[in-house]
């Protein structure tokens, strides 16, 4: 049985749950602020995995808090197509980033039981945890450690500013799961995702094929100095740590603006200080930035520019400094067969399409290091995101969800064993 090339989702049910998300954990008007592992990220996660049981899927979780649901397929000794994204959002978040992936995910599924079609795999949906990096760090943190990266112990204890570890947080909302984390063979996962960039709604183009992604490089560096009293102590004698992150960040920032004209990027992403107070000189401080190009030999270069730059602001304020966490992706990463083929789904549904690459980090990145892996964009409204602004309508992303449909199923019911 082969999918009707007139299958399309149900844009309103799609939608009301959509609207069902935006109703939890809400933040600035308009927007959302479900940090994750957070009572909200709780909220949506029950009702997430409520949502796939009654539509038939076996639910699991495993030891990062990672939610799956499994729909089987007519042989399930191969390996199952995996689709999905992220629920939890940035402090200031808006409504649709990472979501639209998760319930797209849910939406094909809920398609295929209308039409009574069995694939051939299973495909199974998932929902990622803590994708952002807003309350424990790094970004993508379960996909990195589902794929890897990232052991399991290391993982748990991820400190959050409010001193919860992220594996006593997942114990405290009750989705420190069972199942092993990664370890299993996959076919395929697809991600569908809004741009997150003004192209596509700028051109109005209906479908963001994502050829490849920026190489991206983070960093989070500590500086130790010592506390004096901001009047007496001479300047020479100063050793003041929370100048000497700022110096950092500036000096990150000022990478990101050489590069500029050939769409390089740098951000200065958080400075913490201790004791942070008026009087004091602050003796600790920590520093996330990162830098971005589309040209990997640039991001190397730019990445090398922000190690040599660590040192050189510590030295100046008189500090001591160490990188304690560096993580790096991005590249030529996506999978061309399938990347190919969204390109003729896109093309046989009607809509518009382009190629473009992914700017910001993903779930998919981790997990295109273990199988082949693609991404699809959305339009958002002028390409505002991370923001309670963030704006797609239903007309946006209604292309990229039939288009995942009939992606996922045209992989899942393929005949080659490849």
């Amino acid at each position: 049985m082969t999918l009707p090339a007139s299958s399309r989702v149900n844009l309103e049910r799609f939608w009301q749950t959509i609207e069902r998300s935006a109703e939890i954990g809400k933040g600035r008007e308009g927007g959302l602020s479900r940090l994750a592992l957070s009572d909200a990220d709780k909220e949506i996660r029950d009702i997430f995995v409520a949502w796939c049981r009654e539509d038939g899927l076996t639910v699991s979780v495993d030891q990062v808090g990672n939610i799956f649901g499994r729909r089987e397929g007519q042989d399930n000794s191969l390996p199952p197509v995996l689709v999905g994204s992220h629920l939890d959002t940035q402090a200031n978040g808006g409504r649709f980033d990472g979501i639209v992936g998760v319930l797209g995910a849910l939406e094909t599924i809920r398609t295929l039981n209308d039409l009574g079609h069995v694939t051939r795999r299973p495909i199974e949906i998932v929902n990622w945890t803590n994708e952002e990096g807003a309350r424990f760090s790094p970004p993508m943190l379960a996909s990195g450690c589902f794929a890897g990266t990232y052991p399991l112990d290391w993982t748990h204890t991820r400190p959050s500013d409010d001193g919860a570890t992220f594996g006593a947080e997942l114990r405290r909302i009750g989705y420190l799961g069972a199942a092993p984390v990664g370890g299993r063979e996959l076919d395929a996962y697809f991600e569908l995702h809004i741009e997150q960039g003004p192209v596509l709604d700028a051109e109005k183009v209906q479908v963001g094929v994502v050829t490849h992604a920026y190489t991206s490089y983070g960093f989070l560096a500590e500086f130790k100095g010592e506390t004096a009293h901001a009047g007496p102590c001479a300047m020479e004698l100063r050793r003041n740590a929370l100048i000497a992150a700022a110096r950092l960040l500036v000096t990150v920032d000022d990478l990101g603006w050489d590069y500029a004209a050939t769409g390089g990027k740098s951000t200065g992403a958080r400075l913490a200080a201790w004791p942070n107070k008026a009087g004091i000189i602050s003796d600790w401080a920590q520093a996330i930035c990162d830098v971005r190009h589309d040209d990997p030999r640039a991001a190397a270069v730019m990445a090398e520019r922000v190690r040599r730059a660590v040192g050189e602001a510590a030295a100046r304020a008189g500090c001591t400094a160490e990188i304690l966490d560096s993580w790096n992706w991005g590249g030529a990463i996506f999978d061309p067969e399938m990347v190919s083929d969204i390109r003729r789904q896109a093309a046989a549904l009607g809509y518009t399409h382009r190629d473009l690459p992914s700017q910001a980090g993903h779930d998919a990145y981790f997990l295109a290091r273990i199988c082949p892996t693609a991404m699809i964009f959305t339009p958002c409204r002028n390409g505002i995101t991370h923001n309670n602004n963030e704006l797609a309508t239903r007309e946006d992303v209604e292309p990229g969800l039939n288009v995942l449909l009939h992606s996922v199923v045209a992989r899942a019911d393929r005949q080659d064993s490849h």
